[in-house]
Formats: C-alpha cells, sequence, structure tokens
C-alpha cells in the first residue's frame, strides 16, 4: 500500500480522536453523559444505530457471499431492514415511553431489583467477551491493510476509542458514527462508477454474470433461513441493550419510531451500493478466488480501481465503522455499571462522583476488551465460538423484555425462567448434541430454534397467566401493565448546548473531510472528476452546518 495511504489513514484516526474528544466535559450529567441528554435528534440516533450494527463483516463475510452468490446477498441483508420497520412501528416507541436510562432500569421498575441485577450482570459479562471479539477483527483489518502487527493494532485502536468514548459519552460515539458513515458512502460513489468503468458498464455487468447470480434465494440461504434470520435480527436490534439506547436518547416517542424507519430505509438501500463492488470484482477478476480469499473481493476491487489516498480513506472509515459496536458496547456497559449497579450500592453519592465513575468504569471496560482481543489469537477459533454463543443468546436475553413491553402478565419468574431455559436449550443444540447424539441443526434451523424456543416458552406463560391470573404478592414481581404515559424530554441550556457543539464538530471534520478528498482527486491519475466532485459534496454541508451554528449562541 502506498506510503499516502497510511497518511490519509493516520489523518482520518487522528480526526476521530479530536471529534470525540471535543465533547469532554459537555457531559454534566448521567443523562448527558450517557443519552445525550434525552434529546438526541432522530436522524443523528438512527445513522449511529446503523452504524453500530455495522461490522467488518458487512463487506468480508457478505461481500464474501456476494461474489461468490450475487444477489442473494442483498436478500439477505433486507431481512434486517424489515425487522427495522417493525422495531420502528412497534418496538422503539414502547422503549422510549419507559423513560428509562437502559434496559435494566426498566426491568427494575417493572420486576424488582433482583432481575435487574441479574440481567446486569449477565449483559456485562457477555459484554466483555462480545466487545473483544468485535476489537480483534478489527485490529486484524488493520494487520492485513498495513502489516502492522496484530497486538500493536489491537491496543492502539483499544486506547484510540477508550479516550474518545470516555472523554464524550454518548455524543461523542454517535458523531463518529456519522463521520464514518459519510466516510464510507463517499467512498462507494468513487468505486462504483470506477468499477463499471472497468467492467464496461451496467448492460456488461448483467450479461457477463453467471446463471442464477441475480436469484434472491439459493439452496443454501432458503427462504426459510431469511425468516428465522428476519426475526433474530428483529429481536436482536430491538431488544440488545447498547441498541435500545438509541431510542430512549431521543425526545419522543414520534422521534424514536423514526429511528428504526431510518435503520430499516438504510438497510433497504446500502446493500446494494455495498455488495455491487465485490460482484462487479467476480466478472472482472473470474471467479477465481477460492476459500477465504473471497472474503476479500470488497477490498482488492476497492484496491484495483481507487486511486492513491482513496484506498486509505475507505480502509479508516470500515477501521472505524467497525470500532463502533466496540464504542457503542462500551458507552452501554459503563451506563449499566454506573446507573443499575454503583448507584444503588452508593445512593447518597454526587451526580459529580458518579460522572467520575461513569468515565473510569468506560476506561475499565475498554482496558478488559483491550485483554479479550490479546487472547483470541492464543485461544484459537474463539471468535468464531464468540459470536455463535452471541447468535444464541440474543434471543433468551432480549425477546423476555421486548415481551414484556407489551403485556402486563409476564413476571420475575416467567421471565429469568425463558431466559434461562432459553440459554440451556440453545447451548445444548449448538455444542452437546453434535458430540454426544451426532445431531446437529443446520444454519437456517439453529436460528429459528434459537429464536422460536424463547418466544414459545413466553407465549406458555401468557396464557397460562391469563387462565390462572397472578398477583405480584406471589410471585415476587412488580406488574404494571398500566402503560406509562408518553414522556417528551425538554429541550434544556445543557442539551441545546450540546447540540450546537455537535454540529459545529461535524461541520469541521465534514470540511476537513472534503477538503482531503479534493486534494486527492486534484493529483489523481485516474477518476479525477468524480473524486474532486464527491470532495465537494462532502464538503458543502459541512461549511453550511458549520456557518448555521458557529454564529448561534450557547444558552
Amino acid at each position: 500500500m502506498p506510503a499516502l495511504d497510511y497518511i490519509v489513514i493516520a489523518l482520518f484516526a487522528l480526526m476521530v480522536l479530536l471529534a470525540g474528544m471535543a465533547f469532554t466535559g459537555s457531559g454534566a450529567s448521567m443523562k448527558s453523559y450517557f443519552a445525550a441528554g434525552g434529546a438526541l435528534p432522530w436522524w443523528l440516533s438512527g445513522l449511529s444505530l446503523f452504524m453500530s450494527f455495522f461490522s467488518a463483516g458487512t463487506f468480508v463475510v457478505w461481500g464474501s457471499i456476494a461474489y461468490q452468490y450475487g444477489w442473494v446477498a442483498i436478500t439477505i441483508q433486507w431481512m434486517m431492514a424489515i425487522g427495522g420497520f417493525v422495531i420502528g412501528f412497534y418496538i422503539a416507541p414502547r422503549w422510549r415511553k419507559t423513560g428509562a436510562l437502559t434496559v435494566g432500569a426498566y426491568i427494575g421498575s417493572r420486576f424488582g431489583v433482583p432481575l435487574k441485577q441479574f440481567y446486569s450482570y449477565l449483559f456485562l459479562l457477555l459484554s466483555f467477551v462480545t466487545t473483544g471479539a468485535f476489537l480483534y477483527p478489527v485490529a486484524k483489518l488493520v494487520n492485513v491493510s498495513t502489516g502492522l502487527s496484530v497486538e500493536i493494532s489491537i491496543m492502539a485502536i483499544g486506547l484510540l476509542v477508550i479516550g474518545y468514548t470516555a472523554a464524550g459519552g454518548l455524543w461523542a460515539v454517535v458523531i463518529t458514527d456519522v463521520l464514518q458513515f459519510v466516510i464510507l458512502s463517499a467512498g462507494l460513489i468513487i468505486v462504483i462508477p470506477l468499477a463499471f468503468q472497468q467492467l464496461g458498464g451496467p448492460g456488461q455487468f448483467i450479461a457477463q454474470a453467471p446463471d442464477g447470480f441475480f436469484d434472491f434465494i439459493n439452496n443454501e440461504y432458503t427462504i426459510g433461513f431469511l425468516v428465522a434470520f428476519m426475526f433474530f435480527n428483529t429481536i436482536f436490534i430491538g431488544g440488545n441493550w447498547a441498541y435500545v439506547q438509541r431510542y430512549t436518547s431521543v425526545k419522543s416517542e414520534k422521534d424514536a419510531k423514526k429511528v428504526g424507519w431510518l435503520f430499516g430505509t438504510l438497510y433497504l438501500i446500502s446493500p446494494i451500493v455495498w455488495m455491487l463492488p465485490p460482484m462487479i470484482y467476480r466478472l472482472l477478476e473470474g471467479g477465481n478466488l477460492n476459500g477465504l480469499e473471497n472474503e476479500g473481493a470488497f477490498l482488492l476491487m476497492c484496491k484495483q480501481v481507487l486511486p492513491q489516498g482513496l484506498l486509505g480513506l475507505i480502509l479508516g472509515g470500515m477501521i472505524f465503522a467497525t470500532a463502533s459496536s466496540v464504542t457503542t458496547t462500551l458507552n452501554m456497559s459503563a451506563a449499566v455499571f454506573t446507573n443499575d449497579i454503583f448507584k444503588r450500592a452508593k445512593k447518597s453519592i454526587s451526580d459529580h462522583k458518579l460522572m467520575k465513575v461513569a468515565k473510569a468504569s468506560t476506561v475499565g471496560f475498554g482496558l478488559l476488551t483491550i485483554g479479550v482481543a490479546l487472547l483470541v489469537p492464543r485461544l484459537g477459533g474463539i471468535v468464531e465460538v464468540v459470536l455463535s454463543v452471541g447468535a444464541i443468546t440474543g434471543a433468551p436475553l432480549f425477546a423476555p423484555p421486548i415481551w414484556a413491553l407489551f403485556s402486563g402478565r409476564q413476571t420475575s419468574f416467567s421471565i429469568i425462567t425463558t431466559t434461562i431455559l432459553g440459554l440451556v436449550i440453545n447451548l445444548f443444540f449448538k455444542f452437546i448434541s453434535p458430540v454426544l447424539l451426532e445431531f446437529s441443526l443446520d444454519r437456517a434451523a439453529e436460528m429459528m430454534v434459537g429464536v422460536l424456543v424463547p418466544i414459545l416458552i413466553l407465549g406458555l406463560f401468557e396464557v397460562y397467566y391469563r387462565l390462572a391470573p397472578v398477583t405480584a404478592q406471589n410471585t415476587g414481581s412488580v406488574i404494571n401493565s398500566d402503560p406509562i404515559p408518553e414522556q417528551t424530554t425538554p429541550i434544556t441550556s445543557d442539551t441545546s448546548n450540546q447540540n450546537h457543539l455537535a454540529f459545529k464538530v461535524m461541520g469541521l471534520a465534514l470540511m476537513f473531510t472534503g477538503v482531503l478528498m479534493v486534494g486527492l482527486g486534484v493529483y489523481s491519475e485516474t477518476g479525477q472528476g468524480i473524486v474532486i466532485f464527491t470532495g465537494l459534496v462532502v464538503a458543502l454541508p459541512g461549511v453550511m452546518l458549520f456557518k448555521k451554528y458557529w454564529a448561534a449562541k450557547t444558552i
């Protein structure tokens, strides 16, 4: 990779760090630090949710499927879009209506402190492992692209994201998410026309495609798999504590709906754009990549057509967009520890000291994440195991609280029983039955069982409680079937100041990125016009934002 690409990656990393650090001291309270004051603009929250769900797997895993099979990779990701729309219509506004800072806080108010503590500790335990597993592939991407060792990459990226996440809280996470979205989108606007140009145009793309390349499903990714994948993602995106934060941080139920709708809309459009480069590369290259080689199809296409410097920009966007999963979970883990565990143990603690605990816990969890990521290569294959465990534990952990949002009959006993039984059954089919019974589930069946088991258990409890009503006294739960009135967060002076600062930072970052792209375009030997044009398109809204909010007075 040319030296210019390394320079661009370094400049991009510096910009992300400075953008996140700009919010140091802006969060004066728990709500401002962990929920952006409860009045985060819905479109920023939706973009952040979209990027938080993003990972290197978007281009590596789905890119590999797109290279090998074609359009089916897009169909799979459309299931996430359906999930987003379902969440927008039904689940997101329910979460916002609770008025809770975290899912744990809602569980505590609805079912009592013991259940809240159980779920909080379980969430933190899984977060340590999964966040480390997210950090490792980011470092691996840096290692493959630059030659920097995996260990140094883990520590460098880990310390970088800890720095701006601890300093700026949720605002730092959201703004850096949006910047990464813009960078990747701009890069793809450049890659796709250049790739089509090498192939001979869209007509050749259609004419040269192998049989079945534009089929929506195939023998491996069947309708059954797609349905299971859609249900799983609806529960995972609708109930994951880190993602719920995006629904509860906006000012009203109506805005929470828009967050889900924006996520769904982006997942309708973006997979087509994302998957075109590896699909085009398949036709340019002749389909000769085998095994794990096809996982690099997206980057190989970028490397083939992008001028110097632009590959570094794309890689920087991919690296930090993938790291978004780490920053999102770090912020939520710190929120759970500070709000749901530490605050209860130290009831008389001041807000000032709580903020110190919030930032210190973010750093502490970040260092643990680095430690887990450093262990991954020594334990061999743990990433796949962790991701599999994450897939099969998603529904047992996240489905019960979602169900409770719509039902006043569920109790602490039914919720915890569903989680434990769901985990035991799913883990049995994943790890024990293949060894003891020589029976294993295929991909679609494993996902369907993982989703249906907790839903079936909750359904049985719902029927039982409907036929034999229970009371809070004989279950130990706090039953609250009366819906909570809609809560709209007022725009306070602190919230307004944070919003203004956010748009100023975003404006400056967009201007910097646009100017950088224009500069790279001027000295580019290929695609000069489209690079300069895209740079101007990125810079223009940055100028408008900065001009508008620089003049705006803070309260």
